[in-house]
């Protein structure tokens, strides 16, 4: 019969056989997962940090809605220490010294006293500073695991002055203007020594461009010593658009370059308003901003030393103009 043959294939096999289906996962993973959560409702997500360390108390929720917590960190925040963050006794100590503002400081709960900490809490009794406590597990969170001794303080965002109020109080000022602008200075630590020795030597204010350049972080804001707060900050968005109108302005415009020509203690119109342009180490001044400038100036060294660091460089420029006119 049909069926019952005993040949290779011939035989039918016993029981009903239905193909397997997939038991819902196609259709259920067709479904998605729903919308995608913002950037800061992410943990994983840089966006997500940045909101946790500018405001650790301030929580969202899974819609997006704020909620209040407790103030102060909390268990399980996710926060990193940024640029405004200054960690450990000593540079804090620095900074409530130096007068800098002050955003937010914590100090860790059961933690050892010495002299340092004891000066911190003293200065902040007597400046009414608040200081916030914190587990040492919540510090180290905090500032992303830095090594902060028991003690941090964050700064609030720099106030950049506006650059035509920079020319304008120069042009007004009693004594010739004096500005310092910076190429590619991308070290935050040489922008505050030089925001600092603008500061010693009587400038007007200091220029940065906002792209490839430091910004006033903390480290600027602590190197600077607290000249920041004495010295106008600006940044502009096109470095050679502004060197071009100071130069329309009547400033003689002259950029620290070791080729340069000329001596810095005695070039032409050193007597008048002055703009000072000072580059990289590495780099020097870009091609267009040497382009940009009256004149290119150089501080006479020994033959065996390529170049000087971009800040003191700076400070001995600023000296030099400064001895020449008194």
């Amino acid at each position: 019969m049909p069926g019952n043959s005993q040949r290779k294939g011939a035989v039918r096999k016993k029981g009903k056989t239905t193909a397997a289906g997939s038991g819902g996962r196609v259709r259920r993973g067709l479904e998605g997962k729903g919308p995608t959560p913002r950037a800061e409702d992410r943990p994983y997500h840089k966006a997500y940090r940045s909101r946790g360390a500018d405001d650790p108390a301030k929580t969202t929720g899974p819609r997006g809605t704020a909620s209040r917590k407790p103030s102060g960190p909390r268990a399980g925040a996710s926060a990193t220490a940024g640029s405004d963050w200054v960690i450990g006794r000593n540079p804090v100590l620095e900074v409530l010294l130096a007068g800098l503002p002050v955003r937010r400081a914590y100090v860790a709960d059961g933690v050892e006293r010495d002299d340092r900490l004891r000066d911190i809490l003293k200065y902040a009794a007597e400046h009414s500073i608040p200081l916030l406590q914190a587990t040492r597990t919540e510090l180290d969170r905090l500032t992303g695991g830095g090594v902060h001794q028991g003690v941090a303080l964050q700064l609030p965002p720099f106030e950049y002055a506006d650059p035509e109020d920079v020319l304008a109080n120069a042009l007004d000022s009693d004594t010739p203007g004096l500005v310092v602008a910076c190429d590619s200075i991308t070290d935050p630590r040489n922008l505050g020594a030089i925001v600092r020795s603008a500061a010693a030597f009587g400038a007007h204010g200091v220029i940065i461009p906002e792209r490839r350049s430091a910004q006033m972080t903390a480290a600027a804001w602590k190197t600077s010593a607290g000249a920041a707060a004495r010295v106008p900050v600006a940044q502009v968005t096109n470095l050679n658009r502004t060197l071009k109108a100071y130069a329309n302005a009547g400033f003689t415009v002259v950029g620290l370059a070791g080729e340069g020509e000329v001596d810095i203690a005695g070039f032409p119109g050193i007597d008048g308003p002055v703009l000072v342009v000072v580059g990289s180490e590495g780099e020097g001044l870009a091609r267009l901003v040497r382009e940009n400038c009256d004149m290119l100036v150089h501080i006479p060294i020994q033959s065996g030393v390529e170049s000087l660091n971009a800040s003191v460089a700076a400070a001995i420029a600023l000296y030099e103009i400064g001895r020449a006119r008194a």
